[in-house]
Order: C-alpha cells, then sequence, then structure tokens
C-alpha cells in the first residue's frame, strides 16, 4: 500500500475550483469576525436556507430535508439537494433569489459567512441562526441545534449519538498506537496546510498522527517547501481533488520520510473537508492509512 495509495479513487469535478474554494473557507474562519444568534429563531422553521454545503447536509441528517427551499454554492450532497435553488456562497448572497424563497430561517455558518453578511441579512429582516462547525464535537452540538429549530429533535439527538459514538470508536482504536509525522496539503500552489486547532488536524491526532504544523497560529497557513522538508513528515495526505499527481513536486525530496517509506495517501474529497457526519468515514480512511503508514515505516526498522 505505498506510494500514491488513495483511499478513495476519485478525482472529483473541477478540481481547481473546489480547491480553490475550501482554502478561501479555511481562511474565511480565521479571518471574519464571529456571528452570534442576535435573538433566537423560532423552533420549527417551515422554509429554510442553508448558506454553507456543510449545513445543508446536517439540515438532511436530522431529517428536516423537506423544509429546505433553498442552499448555497457547493451543496451536492446528497444528490437531492442539487434539484433546490441556489440563492449565494459563503461570500455573498442573491437577494433576489433569497426574497423568492421566502424563508423563515437562514442558517450561516459561524465565522465562515462574513460578518457584514449576518448583519445585513438580520437589518434586512431574516431570522438567522449561526452555526458553528469548527471542531469534530462541534458538529453533534450543531445536529442538535439545527434539530432544535426545525423540530426535529428526536432525528438529531439520534444522529448526534450515532456520530459521537463511532468518533469515540476512532479514539479507542487507534489514538494510543504508536505516534507518526504528518503532513496534510489542503492545496500545493500555494502551499496550505492546517495548524492544530482545525478538526482534520483532530482526526489526525484520533488517528495516533502528529500534525507537524499543529504549532502555527492561523487555522490554515501558507508555509514554505523548505519548512516541510525541516520537519521531515514521515506521512503526506491531501485529498481526492488534489489528483493523482498531489505528491509529484515532493518527489524532488526523496530524503524526506514520507517518500523513503511510500507513505503518500489521498482521503475521500467530500468526507474530509466537510463538518458532517462524514468525516467519520475520512476519519476511518485517514486511520487506516497512517496504520499502514507505520507498518512501512517499522518495515524499514525506522521509528
Amino acid at each position: 500500500m505505498g506510494g500514491h495509495h488513495c483511499c478513495n479513487d476519485v478525482v472529483w469535478p473541477n478540481t481547481v475550483k473546489r480547491v480553490l474554494a475550501l482554502v478561501a473557507a479555511l481562511a474565511a474562519v480565521v479571518t471574519c469576525s464571529e456571528t452570534r444568534d442576535s435573538e433566537p429563531a423560532p423552533v420549527s422553521a417551515q422554509r429554510i436556507v442553508s448558506l454553507a454545503p456543510n449545513l445543508t447536509e446536517l439540515v438532511y441528517t436530522v431529517g428536516a430535508d423537506e423544509q429546505l427551499v433553498g442552499v448555497s454554492a457547493w451543496s451536492d450532497y446528497p444528490p437531492e439537494v442539487l434539484a433546490l435553488p441556489v440563492v449565494g456562497d459563503a461570500f455573498s448572497v442573491d437577494q433576489e433569489q433569497l426574497a423568492l424563497a421566502r424563508p423563515d430561517l437562514l442558517l450561516v455558518w459561524e465565522s465562515g459567512t462574513p460578518s457584514h453578511v449576518v448583519d445585513e441579512l438580520r437589518s434586512i429582516g431574516y431570522n438567522v441562526a449561526a452555526i458553528r462547525t469548527r471542531d469534530l464535537d462541534d458538529v453533534g452540538d450543531a445536529l442538535l441545534r439545527i434539530g432544535e429549530l426545525t423540530g426535529h429533535a428526536n432525528e438529531a439527538i439520534e444522529a448526534a449519538t450515532a456520530y459521537r459514538s463511532a468518533l469515540q470508536s476512532l479514539r479507542d482504536r487507534y489514538e494510543s498506537l504508536a505516534p507518526i509525522r504528518v503532513f496534510y496539503q489542503v492545496a500545493a500552489r500555494p502551499l496550505y496546510t492546517i495548524n492544530n486547532e482545525h478538526y482534520i488536524s483532530e482526526l489526525i491526532s484520533i488517528c495516533g498522527g502528529e500534525n507537524i504544523f499543529r504549532d502555527l497560529s492561523d487555522l490554515a497557513p501558507t508555509v514554505d517547501v523548505e519548512a516541510v522538508v525541516d520537519r521531515d513528515p514521515e506521512v503526506m495526505l491531501a485529498s481526492t481533488d488534489a489528483g493523482d499527481d498531489a505528491f509529484a513536486e515532493w518527489q524532488r525530496w526523496p530524503d524526506i520520510a514520507a517518500n523513503r517509506h511510500g507513505n503518500l495517501f489521498l482521503l475521500p474529497a467530500d468526507e474530509i473537508v466537510r463538518a458532517t457526519t462524514r468525516v467519520i468515514v475520512a476519519g476511518n480512511a485517514m486511520c487506516v492509512a497512517l496504520q499502514q503508514a507505520r507498518l512501512n515505516r517499522d518495515s524499514r526498522g525506522e521509528e
């Protein structure tokens, strides 16, 4: 399983656009001021618009999909969501489309949707609920909040319980395994990674890995190639969005431990980049990859 092993050998369409959107979204988390609910949203909202793909998915997860009347760009899971009107993206809203949707509740991504967008929506009179999904535990809390707002509290409790149980199972199985140094590549040009506060770094820790850039201050920082070489990761990870040549440029440094061990792995794109219950799928794929990486390393007699 050495070399360019893909945990899910799918190269998703519009790769460049998707990677740029991911980088922009990651950057938004640290550049936008946090948004909080200024007033309680109504329970059992009947016409919901979601302004983030992961929130769209969570609405479906709690069984409130029939109340969804508009979504943001890149909302594509489950497939049924493609039939819904797009009213904007994480950074701007089509006011005309939004008015046509006549929502009684807008779901926005706390710290991801720019505060001026949220303020404008509230000033117009829309009821806005900001949902936090910054770390793994937030996903369970987000399910409960969305369930409360949509009248699907019981379904949300069931979904959150299942999610938290699956997350704990990963911890119990992998967290205490031998540590291994990991570099997660968000994008190659410019070279983006993640720090310790990002939920992908949480997954790395759950799988017994050590994020080599966990100490950086930015959530999604740019780094120099030389810094990666200097920190000598034993594993390199990226998403399938990056394509089969995601690590091609790193072949110029054959002495990097990850290259010596053949520890270059791709993880399923949508599951790793969206804070939803499907991060469990990505977590399983990551943990399997890191365990294979340990075996590759140990077979060479290195630790």
